[in-house]
């Protein structure tokens, strides 16, 4: 089976932190391939503006054009309604039986899974990779292991990667005060951005 790495998300936009996690990942685990899989409705952003599925998916096929050990998903973009983690995770277990895989989230995430649809099954379901910058204090996650014991925290390692402190949030809110973001995406990124008007306001 080959072995392989989820990284979910809005991506809006995908940006050089996303990058260097799942480069990390690679090194770092062993994991022969990072698939990278836009979410179509994230269920913690319901009620917010999300930028159409269309072109959250250009930028992530743009960004990760370069590397050969990267690759895309449409799975969750696919399915209508919310993204649960759950049901992605099922349904790769079906479509995908030749892969195991593991899904790479930030710490923030494992401090919010208590808040995931049937988390506790999630849990059991794969391993998590959990990614933290080097200096980053890991304690409350830690904390939150020892509380889900070692029957829900077997499967989750933390990871430390060195990486690019930026949020999707942040530059979209850089790109709508004209700010460049050159250096903070991928330059086919920053051109997209720029070429489709996106995050202006």
């Amino acid at each position: 089976m080959a072995r392989v790495a989820i990284l979910g998300g809005t991506f809006d936009p995908i940006h050089l932190g996303h990058l260097a996690a799942a480069q990390g990942v690679l090194h770092l685990t062993g994991v022969e391939r990072v698939v990278f899989m836009p979410n179509r409705q994230p269920p913690h952003k319901e009620g917010q503006a999300v930028t159409p599925a269309v072109h959250r998916t250009a930028m992530v096929r743009l960004a990760i054009a370069g590397n050969p050990d990267f690759a895309f998903s449409d799975l969750e973009l696919r399915r209508e309604g919310p993204s649960y983690t759950i049901e992605t995770v099922r349904a790769l277990q079906a479509e995908r039986p030749d892969w195991q895989a593991s899904f790479i989230i930030g710490m923030d995430s494992l401090l919010e899974i208590r808040t995931w649809r049937e988390y506790e099954t999630l849990l059991q379901a794969v391993d998590w990779l959990v990614v933290t910058r080097p200096g980053y204090d890991t304690t409350r996650g830690r904390r939150l292991l020892a509380e889900l014991g070692p029957r829900l925290s077997a499967r989750v390692r933390l990871l430390e990667i060195p990486g690019v402190a930026v949020s999707s949030t942040h530059l979209r809110q850089l790109a709508a005060r004209g700010y460049p973001l050159r250096y903070l995406v991928p330059d086919e990124v920053a051109a997209y951005i720029e070429a489709h008007g996106l995050y202006r306001r």
